[in-house]
């Protein structure tokens, strides 16, 4: 695996948790009742970015860690994943 690959994977595995994480908890100024002009109903009242920002970069070290040994071992090469043979010969 190169280094380009690994802070791609790394990439990937954050926005994807990210992504899981954002809606997690929010509350909405319509959940409280809170009704003003300023402020529509669907707008969070505390989304908590920065602290979901932290779990999601300490879960995703946790996952890639493991994901990249395991792809730097060779156990599963991308010949073993070419079940058409469209990779040319094996050898």
């Amino acid at each position: 695996m190169t280094i380009t690959g690994a802070i791609v994977l790394f990439a990937v595995i954050w926005f994807m948790a990210l992504l899981i994480a954002l809606p997690l908890g929010l509350r909405t100024h319509g959940d409280r009742g809170v009704n003003s002009q300023a402020e529509p109903a669907f707008s969070p009242v505390n989304a908590n970015v920065r602290r979901k920002i932290l779990w999601v970069t300490a879960i995703t070290i946790v996952l890639w860690i493991p994901i990249c040994l395991f792809i730097a071992s060779g156990i599963v090469s991308i010949d073993d994943l070419d079940f058409w043979g469209r990779l040319g010969p094996k050898g």
